[in-house]
């Protein structure tokens, strides 16, 4: 198991996602994020009824040291009241890779 994690996070637009994922990676929270262009079906219940909407996902790379930052920001840039920030973790990977994304998270030049 690494110290990495990897989020997802559903929006509701493409500009909203590039521009969360912008910001994430300007601020170190994460090293990457990737916005998936074609939009998602998500079929989920709020308020008590079932609903239906296109959204962009987004994908982002980061470290569990780094979550709790990186949750709060979304919270603060995301326009739903509720927006999905799910963390799985990264049980392995690239030895090159995953530490690429422990230096653009720490604040080091890559």
């Amino acid at each position: 198991m690494t110290d990495k994690i990897v989020v997802l996070v559903t929006c509701g637009s493409f500009r909203e996602a590039r521009s969360i994922a912008r910001e994430l990676v300007e601020r170190r929270l994460a090293a990457c994020g990737n916005v998936v262009e074609a939009p998602v079906l998500s079929i989920y219940r709020w308020k008590g009824k079932v609903e239906a909407a296109k959204e962009f996902l987004l994908i982002l790379k980061s470290s569990r040291r780094r979550f709790a930052a990186l949750e709060a920001a979304v919270e603060k840039l995301h326009s739903y009241d509720v927006p999905e920030i799910i963390a799985l973790p990264v049980s392995a990977g690239s030895r090159a890779y995953l530490g690429w994304i422990a230096e653009c998270v720490a604040g080091r030049k890559s």
